[in-house]
């Protein structure tokens, strides 16, 4: 892998990447409403060129919630995609979202860090792991990232948000 590749589809991790929850001590929203994209975010997406030709983008996410019961996966699927709209102002394209509807500590293929969502957007999108930039804020992502072989960079860098200590 070279970094002197060009990046031909970004993935981005949803929770603490492109959005955050409003109701306090809530990792990741159930329901519509209990969400905003974090400032800086739309317009960051908005320089990238995603146009005919221009890079690809998916979402690689962990839904742990559907797994224990707090939300259905068709619920998710449409917090995602109401996401999607909100930060890149498109419709999510077909297949562009990979979700892990498990819940933690089941062990199984897809969940973060294991690289099953990242392999398969890849597959999906035929991009090689040395075109791909994973972006993303927890030691899961990047274990991903390196799991998958694909560059990584977190958020705060990507968005240039202040780090949080």
């Amino acid at each position: 892998m070279t970094d002197a590749q060009p990046i031909r589809l970004y993935i981005f991790d949803a929770d603490g990447t492109l959005r955050r929850t409003t109701v306090p001590g809530l990792p990741c929203p159930n329901r519509p409403g209990e969400w905003e994209l974090i400032p800086g975010v739309r317009e960051r997406l908005a320089r990238i060129d995603w146009g005919e030709g221009g890079a690809r983008f998916g979402v690689a996410t962990n839904q742990g919630g559907v797994g224990l019961g707090y939300m259905s996966l068709a619920a998710a699927r449409r917090l995602l995609d109401d996401m999607v709209v909100a930060a890149f102002g498109v419709r999510p394209p077909h297949g562009s979202i990979e979700v892990c509807p498990h819940a933690p500590h089941l062990g199984c293929a897809c969940r973060k860090p294991e690289p099953g969502m990242l392999l398969r957007l890849m597959r999906r999108f035929r991009v090689e792991p040395g075109q791909t930039l994973f972006v993303g804020d927890m030691d899961r992502d990047e274990g991903a990232a390196r799991a998958a072989g694909t560059r990584f960079m977190w958020a705060h860098e990507f968005f240039g948000w202040p780090q949080t200590p």
